[in-house]
């Protein structure tokens, strides 16, 4: 039996909006176990940002229970919040969030500045390791605009990973890319999956949806369907049909 890694029952989400209430989230229940790839989807407005808030500790519910590797997070401290963000989360944004004049390696380094068990040898070493990962060693030297947007979204992955996070939350981590350099992106999410690393991927595109091995879909803040993947697909082969690009 795998280990629960998220625990989430009854949450509620309720936004006051002048005299209006809005109930972004209407009590939803689900467990994530470690090593899972899950993709959450849903159309604008059915609760999928806030879900994602509450997950990577940004936002509170209104009611209801959110455990993280069997600590519930109402318990604790804004500090103690900032801590589990930083050290049992590795976030990835569509907007890749690096910092514009640092290189790749330096932009990797970032969390474990953060974390003072961590020193400057060891920061640099990991930095070093999760760049090797996503197959950017050549270009660890670079600053962000000297990359494309996908070895941009490939640093962010290096970032997430520096702190061996218990997951990774990745939102709409393929939305701005074409879709080969989305395959791309996705072939290195199942190899990190692969190797035992649980992913929580939020999207709207049904197709990445199919490279994970479970789908939660959400609408109006309920969720609507749970279910495993059984024909979860191939990322690198899917790659690999797609036309030749010209030099």
């Amino acid at each position: 039996m795998s280990k629960e890694i998220i625990k989430i029952e009854d949450l509620k989400r309720e936004f006051t909006m002048g005299a209006e209430t809005v109930r972004a989230l209407r009590g939803v229940s689900f467990t994530i176990n470690e090593g899972e790839f899950v993709t959450i989807m849903g159309s604008s407005g059915s609760g999928k940002s806030t879900l994602l808030n509450i997950l990577g500790c940004l936002d509170q519910p209104t009611s209801g229970n959110y455990e993280i590797d069997g600590v519930k997070m109402k318990d604790l401290s804004k500090n103690q919040l900032a801590t589990i963000r930083n050290e049992k989360i590795g976030f990835i944004f569509q907007s890749y969030n690096l910092l514009a004049r640092t290189s790749a390696l330096e932009n990797v380094e970032l969390p474990l500045f953060y974390n003072s068990k961590v020193s400057s040898e060891e920061r640099k070493d990991r930095a070093t390791k999760a760049i090797e990962m996503v197959g950017l060693s050549d270009r660890k030297d670079h600053t962000p605009s000297q990359l494309s947007g996908g070895q941009q979204q490939r640093v962010a992955i290096a970032r997430s990973l520096v702190n061996n996070p218990v997951m990774i939350l990745a939102d709409e981590a393929t939305g701005n890319l074409d879709t080969r350099t989305a395959y791309e992106i996705m072939s290195i999410f199942q190899e990190l999956n692969k190797q035992g690393i649980t992913i929580v991927f939020v999207t709207h595109e049904p197709d990445i949806a199919l490279f994970s091995n479970r789908t939660i879909v959400l609408k109006d803040g309920n969720i609507i369907k749970d279910y495993q993947n059984h024909n979860i697909q191939s990322a690198t082969e899917e790659l690999a049909k797609l036309p030749k690009q010209d030099d």
